[in-house]
């Protein structure tokens, strides 16, 4: 209950403005350490009662303060075991999402080099993807460790929408503004049904001013939801196999058009 409490009590202060996604500490994995080592490295086991309790608590400090990363992240691993199994099972009906959960792939520093990203031409995911972590100034070394969710397969899971989050904002052309986060999260809400997605984008408006709601109603969000109901699951998608794609191709294939905005908005 200790490790609980103390949940609460710390103020990780988020390294960007994003209703709470990013983490400000770095979790990039050993070199050549395996997801199940890191996940016994990082579980942490809890009562029926305790999940009842810090989903309570995660919820309302998360709503009461966007920015707490860590009790947005507790409240998808406390709320989110029925999102997860079928995010596991959309995976386990595709080729490519199969090979996910078998190898089970990390995204950080340790296992991508984003110096062969920097070298690679302009129109690939690896570059789109490169541009989009140093024009906004994050790192995929910064996602938190799953530590509440007991079956190994589910927790890569969840770890693994966390580790792609950053190329859905690269290939929906999002920046990390609240209203970019905004727009991803009900993107990620359709497509995977996390409660915590739903949570973000439900009260990340909040925060936005009135101009900003306004194109948030009118062009983000019926764009968001139509692009996630009929783009392909971004879970099963292996980016790490596919850094020479060229970026519209890419998008074609998953059938992601772009947000055309009226030049005034």
């Amino acid at each position: 209950m200790f490790k609980l409490c103390r949940l609460f009590k710390l103020k990780k202060k988020s390294i960007r403005s994003n209703i709470g996604i990013r983490s400000s500490y770095s979790t990039a994995t050993e070199k050549d350490e395996t997801f199940e080592e890191y996940f016994e490295k990082h579980h942490i086991p809890i009562s029926n009662f305790q999940r009842l309790l810090l989903s309570v608590g995660s919820a309302a400090t998360a709503i009461i303060d966007p920015y707490r990363a860590d009790m947005v992240a507790c409240l998808g691993e406390t709320t989110g075991f029925l999102a997860l199994e079928y995010m596991c099972s959309q995976m386990e009906k595709s080729e490519e999402g199969s090979q996910i959960l078998k190898e089970k792939p990390r995204i950080n520093t340790n296992t991508i080099n984003l110096e062969i990203l920097r070298s690679m031409p302009h129109n690939t995911l690896a570059k789109c993807y490169l541009n989009f972590l140093e024009e906004n100034k994050v790192t995929p070394d910064s996602r938190d460790p799953v530590r509440f969710v007991d079956d190994v397969k589910l927790a890569y899971v969840l770890q693994r929408y966390r580790e792609i989050h950053d190329f859905a904002h690269a290939l929906l052309g999002m920046n990390i503004s609240i209203l970019g986060e905004i727009t991803i999260k009900w993107f990620e809400a359709v497509q995977n049904r996390l409660p915590m997605c739903y949570l973000g984008a439900l009260m990340g408006p909040f925060l936005l001013n009135s101009k900003e709601r306004n194109d948030l109603s009118k062009y983000y969000l019926p764009w968001a939801i139509e692009t996630g109901m009929n783009s392909a699951f971004l879970m099963n998608i292996y980016f790490e196999n596919r850094w020479d794609q060229p970026i519209d191709e890419l998008r074609k294939e998953l059938n992601i058009n772009p947000l055309i905005l009226p030049k005034s908005s």
